[in-house]
């Protein structure tokens, strides 16, 4: 044992409680120039001045994982860790019409991402501690799971509803945090981490656009996909037991 966190000899599970930031998210056509199906936004720029395209943020998102590894030199320790976030909620707007006209944007999403990851403890390398705390860095890569439901964009008249989907993409991550010995076998883990999901994609064809009022029947709509890179900030919460 290491005379700060218990050190992790042999087999170790964490687990542990996130709170993510993701940075400002941008949903934009896959290909503006698609012919087999209709764009959902299209090529050329919006009355802003921007791309068209849709801009909004997820809030704060909560996210849990659980992680299994060991020691494989006295200062790395590789684990595999499992994380989902259940439910991230985007919240923005499209820039089709004027800026003061109503056009907002929602849509649910969830992911599940797996990923191999080293970590450094740095006092093992003669580095000093921090009072009662090691501090460590660490980096892993791996795939995510990102499922998009249905979208909604509502304007002044009309909503269009795009269907949603799922796609797999390469994630990867960077984390720096301390730990603390909680007893011989158990040490508490607190890290900043930084994450890269991948890309959320909206579903082809089956969408449609609904007239709020009744007036007319919806009109089915054969969209192309849109899609969005994911990435965000957050505190991590967790503790490690060491078999």
């Amino acid at each position: 044992m290491s005379t700060g966190a218990a050190a992790a000899e042999d087999v170790y599970l964490r687990a542990g409680i996130g709170f993510d930031r993701p940075t400002e998210t941008v949903f934009r056509d896959k290909n503006c120039e698609i012919e087999a199906a209709v764009p959902l936004y299209g090529c050329g720029l919006a009355p802003d001045g921007a791309p068209y395209r849709s801009v909004g943020n997820f809030g704060t998102v909560s996210a849990l994982e659980v992680g299994i590894g060991g020691t494989v030199a006295s200062a790395l320790r590789i684990e595999a860790l499992v994380e989902y976030r259940p439910s991230l909620t985007f919240g923005g707007r499209a820039n089709f019409l004027a800026p003061e006209r109503r056009q907002s944007v929602s849509t649910d999403l969830s992911v599940l991402s797996g990923m191999v990851v080293a970590y450094l403890d740095l006092p093992a390398l003669g580095l000093p501690r921090l009072g009662p705390f090691d501090p460590f860095l660490g980096a892993g890569i791996g795939a995510v799971r990102v499922a998009t439901g249905e979208t909604r964009m509502m304007f002044p008249a009309t909503t269009t509803i795009v269907p949603g989907a799922r796609r797999s993409d390469f994630a990867w991550m960077a984390t720096a945090g301390v730990a603390s010995a909680l007893s011989e076998s158990m040490t508490l883990d607190l890290a900043w981490r930084y994450s890269d999901l991948g890309t959320a994609e909206t579903g082809t064809g089956g969408g449609r656009a609904v007239w709020q009022d009744g007036s007319r029947e919806p009109l089915m709509l054969n969209q192309a996909a849109s899609e969005a890179r994911l990435r965000s900030h957050g505190l991590r919460f967790s503790v490690r037991y060491v078999f």
